[in-house]
């Protein structure tokens, strides 16, 4: 049995450190710091790429492109984001919506949410409208409030494509 519904739930976490570009949602984000990772660590596609695998039991982003491989070294997140919903439908279903939260205390995101929207709506085929992002700090609590890293949260629905 397919049900018609599927829910995914990711989590991502990178740290900060020099000489880096901050790359979030696909989107360079200007700030002093950028994040540290086999690929370009953007947290927020990484989340979502783990909500999506995640929804259909097919295991997670580092088991899809480990960072023990060479081929994924600096790998461009929207790439993998755009393999991951390949995958998806390829299993008979397509994202319906996602929600996403992106916990950071540096730079300010609201400048670069809907330039981030765009740019996942645009990868993985969806409106604008069915992409949420938000952006909060931690009240200057934990790795996130010292601003060592920042991490990211997401939601997905799938939909059996009746296709």
């Amino acid at each position: 049995m397919n049900p018609q519904f599927r829910i995914g739930f990711g989590y991502d976490v990178h740290e900060f450190t020099e000489n880096r570009k901050l790359i979030l949602g696909g989107v360079e984000i200007p700030h002093t710091k950028g994040l540290l990772g086999h690929s370009d660590a953007d947290v927020l596609l990484h989340a979502i790429c783990d909500a999506m695998l995640g929804a259909l039991a097919l295991g997670d982003i580092g088991m899809h492109f480990p960072n023990s491989d060479e081929k994924y070294k600096d790998a461009d997140s929207r790439k993998l984001l755009k393999h991951v919903d390949e995958l998806i439908h390829a299993n008979g279903y397509e994202v319906s919506n996602i929600d996403s939260t992106v916990l950071l205390q540096q730079p300010k995101l609201s400048p670069y949410v809907n330039e981030m929207r765009r740019t996942i709506a645009e990868i993985v085929n969806l409106s604008v409208s069915q992409i949420s992002i938000k952006a909060t700090t931690t009240e200057s609590l934990g790795f996130v409030g010292r601003e060592e890293g920042c991490a990211a949260h997401a939601v997905v629905l799938l939909n059996k494509n009746e296709n």
